[in-house]
């Protein structure tokens, strides 16, 4: 993972559809396990927003897988021909891995509740598009 991914990333990105993510914490645990992380290290992290009341037993409570910079969208998997591994092993199947214009069309036939991350340039981190 320390290999330089900018050419291998580009673009390509991650499509989450949170609406639909349980909180289950396979894609963290598949990416700490592949490369060894340390507890408390991610590729790829879960965040939880809410529970939030909105009153009449009406809630809201979101997980929202995000990928951190450590994150290479499992760039020498998908030269194999395969899926990165959070993908591969998201029990939901919230998590897309693919072209930019690919997960653009995906997200705009899709639901609100959808964050794409990709890389922006050779410094910056995955960045978000609501």
């Amino acid at each position: 993972m320390a290999k330089d991914t900018k050419v291998e990333n580009a673009g390509y990105g991650m499509l989450i559809d949170y609406k639909y993510c349980t909180g289950c914490h396979s894609c963290e645990v598949s990416c700490q396990e592949r490369f060894g992380m340390p507890a408390g290290e991610f590729g790829i992290k879960l965040s939880q927003n809410g529970p939030w009341d909105h009153g009449n037993d009406n809630w809201e409570w979101n997980w929202v897988p995000i990928p951190t910079q450590k994150c290479d969208l499992c760039a020498d998997r998908r030269a194999a021909g395969k899926k990165a591994l959070c993908e591969q092993h998201c029990q939901a199947f919230v998590i897309t891995v693919g072209k930019l214009e690919d997960l653009v069309k995906q997200m705009d036939e899709g639901g609100k509740e959808q964050v794409i991350f990709n890389r922006t340039n050779d410094v910056a981190p995955l960045k978000a598009r609501y």
